[in-house]
């Protein structure tokens, strides 16, 4: 037997292809048992093909995948009885560095006028050595089907390999790894069972792990997404959705549909019906599942966007090109039409279900937050999710959209009013909407993070400007409403602004105040205010904190001053006092909490605070 092995060179330039692909082209150890298992599995599909054509080479009763753990011998089997390979074949598919067989068998399937073509996974070239990442020598013993000769492959990765005879009883493949020392993980039964429940889980063929010499199964064997919706109940739906996301909810929108024509595909997808618990801080990138035949690819294709991250579940194609090492995909035109494909389909379902008010609005209240992330980033798309949003509303209980404030604008109203801050229980209270109740105009009020971005990207929808009620001052004189006659601040004004030059960008009166005394706004043309603060947050202030200061000329305390800065009075530290409440209104802290505190205090007493006449800095 020793006389008739035969060695042989690989293909050119082996060796450093060998190290690329063993210390490079795949990016876990884990993917090499991916990688053979779907090899098993095509040659299982290829003879199951070959044999409707010719009847000697059919399947036995039981077409499986063993893999087969050795601890003592410190070897890992792969085995199949699927089509196998003769002498010839090894050398082919094995001796030269990303020759496919499967490849090359897809090809001339696809030439051929058969309607009924397996679907095969696996490319048996560059995947197969894949093996040497944890093996230090692979040994293949092949039998082709219809014939009863055997040989064996075997190599150690360092640029030769041996054939020589063979024997085995059935058709097939044995692929034997003799395992390296820092590979040992790889001969527990449940790390392997864990390995192909993550990447094998639905090929169909059943992949056994035998484990004390009994065979257990490793792999569901089903893929549900390829079943016709009509074989598929809720339950199983919901069962599926919980299996993939590792939650307990049932989905709130179950997406089952195959494209057709010149993109192919078929995606299950779910939309949860509760927010999952986050620990820490989630990533914005989708992990919908990408598959090509049936075999796990990767969850890292983005294929939605991340404003979509919520959305989990599988798309399986058969026309996706892959790389030699399969998890990294191809810059490819295919993707990028199933990933606008799929965006569509989910945008489709949100606008079909935001139609019905109340079934809309679970989903809002998990979802809508990282749904307004599209109108910041997102300007193809931009004006779809703008109609999905909703809003409180200083006008009405419960939710809202653009449309319906639209619908319920006041004549000659050309802009959508709205007001940002960290709570929308606290916002209806907030001062900032007292000239607009007074004049009936309603003001919708926003409360997520991402709420004080988003408006500047939109600009407007259905021709109404979007404009923050916080940002300059709002001409409300087409909205006039009875009152006392506002007093003459000309005396007032100009105190004030000397008082507060260091804090304050300007003083000026204002129409939008009914019970306040003041309150605080942005520049025009400077971010809103409620940017400002969560840019300060986050340590991220672009410049010194000097809003404009409103006041109501209605008011008595307002009228107070003026009457004072007529009298020639000092005003200076009422004019602190009246910056910090309007602070304090917004949300934010005095500039000098004790100072403020001694200030209030002698206010309330009525005396003058010898203290207070010189604040802290």
């Amino acid at each position: 037997m020793t006389e008739s092995v035969e060695r042989h060179s690989f293909g050119a330039e082996v060796g450093r292809l060998l190290d690329l692909v063993v210390h490079a082209l795949y990016s876990e150890r884990e993917i090499f048992l991916r990688e053979l298992v779907a090899n098993a599995a095509d040659a299982v599909d290829r003879r199951r093909f070959e044999a409707l054509t010719n009847p000697d080479l059919s399947l036995p009763d039981a077409p499986r995948v063993r893999v087969v753990p050795d601890k003592a011998a410190r070897t890992l089997t792969i085995s199949d009885n699927g089509i196998g390979m003769d002498k010839a074949e090894l050398a082919q598919h094995l001796g030269t560095i990303a020759r496919s067989g499967t490849l090359a068998f897809t090809r001339a399937m696809a030439e051929s006028q058969a309607s009924d073509k397996p679907s095969l996974i696996g490319q048996f070239g560059v995947g197969f050595y894949s093996a040497f990442m944890v093996a230090e020598r692979v040994e293949v013993t092949s039998r082709r089907a219809g014939q009863q000769e055997a040989w064996a492959w075997a190599s150690e990765g360092r640029g030769e390999y041996t054939l020589a005879p063979a024997t085995r009883e059935e058709a097939g493949t044995d692929i034997v790894l003799h395992m390296k020392s820092d590979a040992e993980e790889f001969l527990e039964p449940l790390r392997l069972q864990t390995i192909i429940r993550k990447w094998a889980d639905h090929i169909t063929l059943p992949i056994m792990v035998v484990k004390d010499g009994e065979e257990q199964a490793a792999n569901e064997g089903t893929a549900l997404w390829r079943k016709p919706k009509s074989e598929i109940t809720e339950e199983a739906y919901a069962e599926f959705h919980r299996h993939l996301g590792h939650v307990f909810d049932t989905p709130w929108a179950t997406l089952h549909w195959r494209a057709e024509g010149t993109l192919e595909f078929t995606a299950l997808l779910f939309i949860p019906g509760m927010k999952p618990f986050t620990p820490v801080e989630e990533a914005r990138e989708s992990r919908l599942r990408l598959h090509v035949r049936r075999m796990f690819i990767t969850d890292e294709a983005a294929l939605l966007p991340p404003w979509l991250r919520f959305v989990n579940g599988v798309v399986d194609t058969e026309d996706l090109p892959l790389n030699v090492s399969r998890e990294m995909l191809q810059a490819t035109p295919v993707l990028a039409r199933i990933r606008r494909a799929v965006t569509a389909r989910v945008l489709s379902e949100l606008k079909t279900r935001a139609k019905d008010s109340e079934g809309y609005t679970p989903f809002w209240e998990n979802f809508g937050a990282t749904l307004k992330e599209g109108v910041w980033e997102d300007a193809e798309h931009r004006t779809e999710i703008a109609a999905l949003l909703r809003f409180r509303s200083s006008a009405q209980e419960g939710w809202t959209s653009l449309a319906d404030y639209i619908a319920r604008m006041k004549d000659g109203q050309q802009e959508i009013y709205f007001l940002v801050g960290d709570d929308a229980a606290a916002l209806a209270k907030s001062p900032q909407l007292e000239g607009f109740r007074a004049r009936g105009l309603e003001v919708l009020l926003l409360s997520d993070p991402i709420d004080a971005f988003w408006p500047e990207r939109l600009a407007g929808f259905e021709g109404k400007a979007l404009r923050s009620i916080t940002q300059g001052q709002v001409d409300l004189s087409e909205h006039k409403v009875e009152g006392e006659p506002a007093p003459d601040l000309a005396a007032l004004l100009p105190l004030l602004r000397e008082a507060l030059k260091e804090d304050v960008a300007a003083v000026e009166e204002t129409a939008q105040l009914v019970d306040s005394a003041a309150v605080l706004a942005a520049q025009a043309g400077a971010p809103d205010l409620a940017m400002q603060r969560m840019m300060r947050r986050a340590g991220r202030a672009f410049g010194p904190d000097r809003a404009v200061l409103r006041l109501n000329p209605r008011h008595a305390l307002v009228r107070r001053l003026a009457a004072q800065a007529e009298a020639g009075e000092d005003v200076t530290e009422m004019a602190g006092l009246l910056l910090d409440l309007a602070r304090v209104q917004d949300g934010d802290a005095p500039r000098a909490p004790a100072a403020f505190a001694r200030r209030v205090t002698a206010a309330l007493a009525g005396v003058r605070s010898a203290s207070a006449e010189s604040p802290e800095p």
